[in-house]
């Protein structure tokens, strides 16, 4: 019902976001239609504009055919006059010369006007057209931007309209499966109310075997610890050897893994202490630094370090037996190995200096370059993440031994902590050991590259990142292992229950108990609760009555149903009736109001007639005045059960007030009361209901928006968790295609390098070859010479 209701809600809430949008849309349209009709009144006027324009240029067109005539008749008089120039006198073409002269300027005249008419109608043409196509274009975007809102509102209000039946059709069909779970929890409270009866009577069945057989147990059998859970955790338990079998499993792969990192370290330090006596100084050719020199004795000492190490984790792997299970509380072999490691620690503790000291002092040769200068500070800096990298797995290495010594102090809750901390140790140990591959190997390449380069440092250089591969590789191994077997490490000892759990041919228990100490724990403290009162419960009949109380009362939905409606309705009448009284006291009140008015004109007449009759009055009038007040006392004030036979009679009329009997000329007017009652009190009831109905509509939107809301907030949720998880991916993705590329160039770089030492020892060969053929000639001539002479 709550997701029909936030359904509502939530269809409540885009019904008036799209209304909004609607109306939004509604009024860009009557803007755009408005901006339309003031582009076509403007294209009207230009359109007018145009015709003016092409009327002048039609009357300009005219007059210059005009004037062409005009001139062309001219040229011709102007040639006859020529002519006849030719053939009179010299005082006949002097007189002559002056009409030409005028003709001519005339002439002029009008190719200047006619020029300057053509040029005025070329550029009024092409104002006229740039003017037509900047209108165009305007018509044309706003014809476009019309279609795409037209094409935006039709899509929303079928989207809309697709959403609105689709919620329809989703609250059909969950007032079905609202009906259909109402029935079934009506089923389900007859069933349960059937089968508390038969719970009872099983009860008082058992109730009464359980008191025979406790009375057979404490007569005739001894104390079996076996039977009760708690009092068999108290006995030395078996253990699995399945996982002894894993546990060994596990251990020769950590094994081979130790092994390589060992070897691998090995090869570093060795090929770090022959580099160091090479570069910056070859010690064959001159004498090396102080720090160089402590550095390399203490990098040849490496071996005595690691060996120890390799040792320790192979004698801690043949400590695994099948005959006992193997924790970390029974893995004592297990603190050599961490004494080994923290001796480790401490050696390169020891060599971080003078690593960082040799880098500084290869800065500060003069071949080096601010680039390479650079390269060997993050170099610098990765160090120091290697050490500290060793020194966090040294701690919770540590931590792990420590828990077979009798001093340890921390509790086993905690081992699944250390074995997280010890994985993401692994981890880090293998990003850092990336990152120490990654700069190595760009400080090489600009090494490679000055010309104090020599062919001996080039291949001892080789030989360290051939050595940092394999480390990486190891290292990201360890890591993968120790993330992958954590379940299995941090999992609690596969121990078996005695006398629920025997197999057959597995009845006999193992040699040595790996929990004796444990279990002896438990014991004292199991003797000390045996001392202690019981704490106060509630009593077994007394909390399975409030349960079934419990359920009957919150289980019935449609009980609870009914009550509500019945609840509403009585709440309906009431306040129907509430209002009906509230006009009934205020009829009540008025009438009372006149009454006493009307009683305190009686008496007053009364006192009246006294005083001015006195005895001389007639008794007719007292007695006539005594029946009047008489008459209005119940009127006026009626006794209580007159006021219970009117509240019957009004309850069951709704505002007729047809018990009291009105005397006095006021029948019209109660009527037309009565006639005002009845019409507000069933308006009151009309508008009650329609309160009702309103008020539950509301509560149901209400709930429909909460549930719709807590939808959204989730989606928001689960859309900002995948962004991350996208953002990581991405990120892993670039990570490898940076190792890709690094290892491709460090591949690349050993294969050209293999490629120049191949050619070199051909070269040698060829070289040698040609040595010996020449010694083979140089044989086979003294021994020719003897048969040439």
């Amino acid at each position: 019902m709550a997701d029909i209701q936030t359904k509502y809600q939530k269809l409540a809430q885009e019904y008036a976001k799209l209304r909004a949008q609607n109306q939004v849309l509604k009024k860009a349209v009557v803007d755009e239609q408005g901006k339309q009709t003031e582009i076509k009144d403007s294209v009207r006027e230009r359109d007018q504009r145009i015709r003016k324009f092409e009327q002048e240029i039609d009357s300009l067109s005219f007059r210059n055919q005009q004037l062409t005539k005009r001139v062309n008749v001219l040229q011709e008089e102007l040639d006859n006059v020529d002519i006849k120039g030719k053939k009179t006198k010299n005082d006949q073409g002097t007189a002559s010369s002056s009409p030409s002269s005028v003709i001519g300027e005339e002439l002029k005249n009008k190719i200047e006007e006619n020029a300057k008419l053509h040029k005025q109608v070329y550029e009024s043409s092409e104002e006229h057209r740039l003017l037509v196509q900047q209108l165009q274009d305007r018509l044309d975007n706003l014809e476009r931007e019309n279609n795409q809102h037209q094409s935006v509102l039709e899509a929303t209000k079928t989207r809309h309209k697709d959403i609105v039946e689709r919620l329809q059709h989703d609250k059909a069909k969950l007032e079905v499966k609202l009906q259909s779970q109402e029935k079934n929890a009506s089923d389900s409270v007859h069933k349960a109310e059937h089968y508390q009866d038969e719970l009872d009577k099983i009860q008082q069945d058992l109730g009464v075997k359980l008191a025979w057989a406790m009375k057979i147990i404490n007569d005739k059998l001894a104390f079996n610890d076996t039977e009760v859970r708690e009092l068999n955790a108290l006995n030395v338990p078996t253990h699995d050897k399945k996982h002894q079998l894993k546990t060994k499993e596990v251990m020769g792969q950590a094994m081979t893994m130790v092994s390589e990192l060992c070897a691998g370290l090995s090869n570093f330090h060795t090929y770090t202490e022959q580099r160091s006596k090479i570069f910056p100084v070859d010690s064959s050719m001159g004498s090396i630094s102080s720090t160089n020199q402590k550095f390399c004795s203490y990098l040849h000492e490496n071996a005595s370090y690691l060996r120890p190490l390799d040792q320790a984790f192979k004698t801690f792997h043949e400590s695994i037996k099948e005959e006992a299970l193997t924790t970390l509380e029974t893995a004592t072999d297990l603190q050599d190995f961490s004494a080994k490691f923290s001796k480790y620690v401490a050696y390169l503790n020891k060599l971080e200096p003078y690593q960082l000291l040799s880098l500084e002092e290869e800065c500060q040769q003069s071949s080096c370059s601010h680039t390479l200068e650079v390269r060997n500070m993050e170099l610098h800096a990765t160090y120091k993440k290697f050490t500290a990298s060793f020194n966090k797995l040294d701690t919770y290495i540590g931590l792990l031994a420590a828990a077979s010594t009798k001093s340890c102090d921390h509790l086993q809750t905690n081992h699944r902590a250390f074995f997280d901390k010890l994985a993401e140790c692994s981890q880090s140990l293998y990003e850092v050991m990336k990152d120490l591959s990654k700069n190595y190997n760009y400080k090489v390449s600009l090494e490679h590259q000055l010309p104090t380069a020599t062919q001996k440092l080039r291949t001892t250089d080789e030989c360290v990142v051939s050595s940092l591969i394999s480390l990486v590789t190891c290292t990201g191994k360890i890591a993968n292992f120790a993330k992958a077997n954590v379940e299995f490490f941090a999992a609690p000892a596969a121990y078996r229950t005695r006398g629920h759990s025997f197999m057959a041919g597995d009845q006999e228990g193992p040699l040595t108990s790996p929990a004796v100490t444990q279990f002896r724990s438990k014991a004292i403290g199991y003797m000390n609760s045996l001392s202690r009162s019981c704490p106060d419960s509630v009593p077994y009949e007394k909390a399975v009555r409030n349960q079934h109380v419990l359920l009957s009362s919150t289980m019935s939905q449609e009980g609870l149903s009914q009550q509500v409606a019945n609840n509403s309705e009585k709440i309906t009448r009431l306040e129907q009736e509430k209002e009906h009284w509230l006009l009934e006291a205020q009829l009540m009140q008025i009438k009372y109001d006149k009454e006493i008015q009307r009683a305190s004109q009686l008496e007053e007449e009364l006192q009246r007639v006294r005083n001015s009759g006195g005895k001389a009055s007639s008794p007719s009038q007292e007695t006539m005045v005594r029946e009047a007040m008489a008459n209005a006392v119940p009127e006026t004030v009626p006794t209580s059960s007159g006021k219970k036979a009117a509240t019957q009679i009004d309850t069951s009329m709704l505002g007729q007030l047809e018990g009291i009997p009105m005397e006095f000329g006021e029948s019209d007017q109660t009527s037309r009361e009565n006639l005002i009652k009845d019409h507000y009190t069933a308006r009151l009831a009309e508008v009650t209901s329609q309160r009702q109905v309103t008020d539950g509509k509301a509560v149901k939107f209400s709930a429909e928006c909460r549930a719709l809301q807590k939808r959204l907030t989730l989606a928001e949720k689960a859309k900002d968790k995948q962004l991350e998880e996208l953002q990581t991916a991405h990120q892993t993705i670039t990570q490898l295609k940076d190792e890709l590329q690094t290892t491709t160039r460090s591949y690349e770089g050993q294969l050209s390098m293999m490629s120049e030492h191949l050619c070199g020892m051909n070269d040698k060969l060829t070289k040698q070859k040609d040595e010996i053929d020449a010694l083979k000639l140089s044989i086979k001539q003294p021994s020719k010479k003897p048969f040439k002479k």
